[in-house]
């Protein structure tokens, strides 16, 4: 870090922001600062038109702070961004959890206003009247000595100086790297991968299919495996046309991962297909009927907590901080990571509010960061166990999405 001046405290300073990467997260943050008249630029490492994986994520307890992040006209669309559209937003809802051999159920869970959202659409609507500059990729932050600004350096060599950055940046956050080296701001590998295949069935297959549950189910089985199943893209009253969204994950050590990880497409498939072989429906018939040479989607698991001892970055003065998968990124079985990240921008939003309107800088960002730290580190920690229990059989009715289901942490 060049030119750190830690000490400064500036009151009322905050001309503009810098947000790095265009996620959900960092474009509802773009959106909250935009509607409170604070002034901020978003940088994107991508081009514009480069096509990206598309995924559906879960919004419940952090819808009210999406909503209030937003132009106050736009919740009305929300259901618009659904994976159906078509299909209103139940209150409650309720998720059934099946036992992977038998089909029975294991457990339901009732959610209140559980919205299924294509990441895609989010990420269209929160990029509306912003200022979002493509083919920037961070490479480095420096400091101004008089404590006032931060600048980030690009790949393409320009720069952008401003009040606060702000690493909205995803997993493997270039920004958390700036912040804390290559080591300790490296993504924390996890002995458990999944295989995601998106498909497209014929109209009595999709129907089939559909008629488990409109938005997803999920399943543990004996074999220690974990299952997921839903709708992805339904805006098309065509059955035909629907997108399905699964996946059937497993304990895989690290060195099986870096064994397997030039796998073909096809060799992911035929995995998921000998896996599917033991389960229920709608696992077994919708791989039976996804082809051989299907896309799929390999994941191995990760988390970082930045809870952890040693890995508190410098907030240079208030000058810099991070949000949403950029300082937390955690598994996804429990449904808590899209709320977290909006929680996160929405109280990043206040805090800098706050400053705006002359509170000292470090004092309000090391107070956001100390309440993020301490909310989601506890979340980063629970979802990897819950990972873990999910994935043994002896234990998954004591996991936390057993237990607690997807309510937030007190």
């Amino acid at each position: 870090m060049n030119g750190v001046a830690n000490g400064n405290n500036v009151n009322g300073e905050l001309e503009s922001v810098l947000i790095i990467g265009s996620g959900s997260t960092g474009l509802a943050l773009a959106q909250g600062l935009q509607k409170a008249g604070i002034k901020c630029t978003v940088f994107e490492r991508r081009s514009e038109d480069e096509n990206e994986r598309d995924w559906n994520m879960g919004l419940h307890w952090g819808a009210p702070v999406l909503k209030s992040l937003m132009p106050d006209s736009w919740w009305s669309r929300i259901q618009s961004l659904q994976v159906d559209p078509h299909v209103p937003t139940k209150d409650p809802d309720t998720i059934t959890f099946l036992q992977g051999d038998t089909g029975e159920t294991m457990f339901e869970l009732s959610v209140s206003l559980f919205y299924r959202l294509r990441r895609s659409k989010l990420r269209a609507l929160l990029s509306q009247n912003l200022d979002v500059r493509y083919n920037k990729r961070l490479t480095n932050i420096t400091y101004s000595e008089d404590g006032k600004t931060v600048t980030a350096h690009f790949e393409d060599g320009t720069n952008s100086t401003a009040s606060i950055l702000v690493g909205a940046d995803g997993a493997r956050s270039t920004t958390r790297q700036c912040l804390l080296g290559p080591e300790l701001g490296a993504i924390n590998h996890l002995p458990y991968a999944a295989t995601f295949i998106q498909q497209r069935f014929t109209t009595e297959q999709a129907l089939y299919l559909r008629s488990f549950h409109p938005l997803f189910l999920a399943s543990a089985h004996p074999s220690n495996n974990f299952a997921f199943f839903g709708t992805h893209d339904a805006d098309s009253t065509d059955p035909s046309s629907w997108t399905f969204f699964f996946y059937i994950s497993w304990a895989s050590s690290l060195e099986e991962q870096e064994a397997t990880k030039h796998w073909s497409d096809a060799q992911r498939v035929a995995q998921q297909k000998s896996l599917a072989k033991k389960f229920c429906d709608p696992w077994k018939s919708a791989l039976e009927w996804t082809p051989d040479d299907a896309k799929a989607w390999y994941m191995g698991l990760s988390d970082w907590d930045p809870g952890r001892e040693g890995y508190r970055w410098e907030n240079c003065g208030g000058r810099v901080t991070l949000v949403g998968d950029a300082c937390h990124p955690m598994t996804y079985q429990r449904g808590q990571g899209l709320n977290h990240s909006i929680t996160d921008a929405g109280q990043l939003r206040d805090a800098l509010v706050k400053i705006k309107e002359g509170a000292g800088r470090k004092e309000v960002v090391t107070r956001f960061e100390d309440e993020m730290i301490k909310r989601v580190g506890a979340e980063v920690r629970e979802s990897t166990n819950n990972t873990g229990m999910l994935h043994d059989w002896e234990k998954v009715k004591l996991s936390p999405v057993f237990t607690k289901g997807m309510k937030k942490n007190a």
